[in-house]
């Protein structure tokens, strides 16, 4: 007999006096290994300089911390802030030779583009019927925000996500255990999500880019996440990039696919 536990999730603005190490710590696991490369602190302040744009979902009322959040951040603004010539250099370097081409000159300092960079992430155990919440609230933040002549004109959304794939456990290897899967030679890696909102997404999508972290783990690393499958799991860094005429449907699409059943 399996046990159910119910837990209700309330979703908040970002709270500055509260939130701060909530959000530092979605955003490690969101940028997994690579998230040395960003001065997450300055992130998240610039996160929580605009607690009326994006939300936080927690389980036990407003004083405790995040289990997952989701925000918006004008690259165009904030292009003089060192945090956002981190992330702009980055995601600009990863998006070479991929779908994502026109992305470099989006980003490039002297582009009249408004891009606004969406930033989300949860817990591993929080369910991802969350995410038509988050992003349906967003939608509503920015139209309010662009009565009050708020700079959130955008002209693309570039959602930063993460994916993985399976690859052989070291652990298997070493101990020559026998394993349930086994991928044929030159066979490509199936790909999986950790949102899997990102799947629609991709069907109102100029173009998605799946990339390579820039600090590789050492080779035990894919054997450390092992916790919901027997292969190793190898994660990599995956970019969305959205026209802004697209995105209210985009985010029709994943509350239809994610309604929770009644």
């Amino acid at each position: 007999m399996e046990d159910i536990l119910n837990v209700d999730f309330e979703w908040f603005d970002p709270q500055p006096e509260i939130d701060f190490h909530g959000l530092k710590t979605l955003m490690r696991q969101l940028f997994d290994v690579d998230n040395q490369l960003f001065d997450l602190s300055a992130l998240a302040d610039l996160i929580l300089s605009q607690p009326l744009l994006g939300s936080t979902v927690k389980c036990d009322g407003n004083e405790s911390d995040p289990y997952a959040f989701l925000t918006i951040l004008n690259l165009q603004t904030h292009k003089d802030k060192p945090v956002i010539q981190e992330l702009t250099k980055y995601l600009t370097s990863k998006s070479s030779n991929s779908s994502l081409s026109q992305l470099p000159e989006l980003l490039s300092p002297t582009s009249s583009a408004q891009v606004g960079l969406i930033l989300t992430e949860r817990f591993i155990n929080v369910p991802s019927e969350v995410s038509p919440g988050m992003y349906k609230c967003l939608l509503e933040e920015i139209q309010w925000a662009l009565e009050e002549k708020e700079p959130y004109e955008f002209s693309h959304y570039l959602v930063a996500s993460k994916v993985y794939t399976e690859v052989e456990s070291k652990l298997d290897q070493e101990d020559d255990r026998p394993t349930k899967k086994k991928r044929k030679d030159g066979a490509a890696s199936e790909l999986f999500y950790f949102h899997p909102e990102d799947e629609v997404l991709h069907k109102h999508a100029i173009g998605h880019h799946t990339y390579d972290y820039t600090k590789q783990g050492d080779e035990g690393a894919s054997d450390s996440k092992r916790a919901f499958s027997e292969m190793g799991v190898k994660p990599q860094g995956h970019m969305i990039l959205i026209e802004a005429a697209k995105f209210k449907a985009a985010v029709e699409a994943v509350e239809s696919y994610l309604q929770p059943s009644t």
